[in-house]
Parts: C-alpha cells; sequence; structure tokens
C-alpha cells in the first residue's frame, strides 16, 4: 500500500517534466537565428535636426514615420514645416493655450476673457490635413457668458466666427508659404 502514493508521485513528476519539456520545445521553435535586417541597416543619428529632415525627407514624422506623404489626410508633418499649424499658433498668440496635440492634430485654447464684455471665448481648431485649404481646419468656439452670482452659461459661437478665425488663419498660412518660398529661391 506506500507504493501506490509514491508511484502517483512519481507519474506527476513525469508528467511536470514531459509537459516542461514539451513547453521548451514550442518556445525555442519560435525564436529565429536570423538577424533583423531593419535593425542592422538602421542607423541611430544623435542629430535631431539631420533626424527631423531624413524623416521629413522620406514623407513621415518621429510620430508616424511609415505614413508617406501621398496617403492624403492621414499624414503629419513637423510643426517646424507644417505652415497651417505655424499660422494658427501665430494666429492665436494672443490666448493661452490649453492643450496643444501636434500628433493628434489638436489646439485648444483656454477661456480668453474680453475686458469690454462679460463674456470670455474657447477656441478648438482640429486639423484635418495638411494642405493650405479650408476644409483642412475644423473651428470650433464657445462662448461663456456669467451672471453676477456666478451662474455660468456656455454656447456655441455662431458659424460667421468661426469662418473669420479659419479665413485668419489661412490668411497667415499663405503668407508664411510666400515668405518660405523667396528664402528657398
Amino acid at each position: 500500500m506506500k507504493l501506490r502514493p509514491q508511484v502517483s508521485i512519481l507519474a506527476n513528476k513525469t508528467l511536470t517534466n514531459v509537459f516542461l519539456l514539451f513547453l521548451l520545445f514550442l518556445v525555442s521553435s519560435c525564436s529565429s537565428n536570423k538577424k533583423d535586417s531593419v535593425l542592422e541597416n538602421e542607423q541611430f543619428e544623435p542629430n535631431i535636426q539631420k533626424r527631423q529632415e531624413r524623416a521629413r525627407d522620406q514623407g513621415g514624422s518621429i510620430i508616424f514615420g511609415g505614413l508617406s506623404k501621398n496617403t492624403g489626410t492621414g499624414t503629419v508633418d513637423f510643426a517646424s514645416s507644417n505652415v497651417l499649424w505655424r499660422a494658427s499658433l501665430k494666429t492665436l498668440d494672443f490666448i493661452p493655450l490649453t492643450s496643444v496635440d501636434y500628433g493628434g492634430g489638436l489646439i485648444v485654447t483656454d477661456w480668453y476673457t474680453d475686458k469690454q464684455k462679460n463674456e470670455q471665448i474657447k477656441i478648438q481648431i482640429q486639423f484635418v490635413s495638411n494642405e493650405l485649404r479650408s476644409d483642412s481646419l475644423i473651428i470650433k468656439s464657445f462662448k461663456r457668458s456669467c451672471e453676477k452670482n456666478d451662474v455660468c452659461q456656455n454656447l456655441s459661437i455662431s458659424d460667421n466666427f468661426n469662418s473669420q478665425i479659419k479665413e485668419s488663419i489661412l490668411n497667415t498660412a499663405r503668407l508664411l508659404k510666400i515668405e518660405e518660398s523667396k528664402k528657398k529661391k
């Protein structure tokens, strides 16, 4: 009777060892002796400017390096080379910014108070494309008006105001593009 528990323990150990050997074989068969050609060919450039120029020339960016410029609206350029981005920041330089996400293509301002009125405005710019066109930007703006007992109401501002901001950004972008082309000559 004493042999029976020992046989059972021995069988469990053998079964466990076979299972571990099978797992070891399975894991080792998944590995490869081939070297990664991407890592072999890639040289790290310590100079950030050179890395940015190389990524720009290849049609991508640091964040979206695999995307090419020919994919349409899904690509992004570097902030320094994106005329719409620079024009938007230049146009909104009088308002503090709450959130700026270049990778996501979004600029959100803080609430801006006009000294003459008892209102605040907030502007959100979403970049749909890097092309210098009116449909490359989506502008949303909001107005907050507060009463004396600190009861505030947030409302969307008219499309006319959003169109004025968009036109201002596009005009600034055109001027920056002209200035940029003059420097290249």
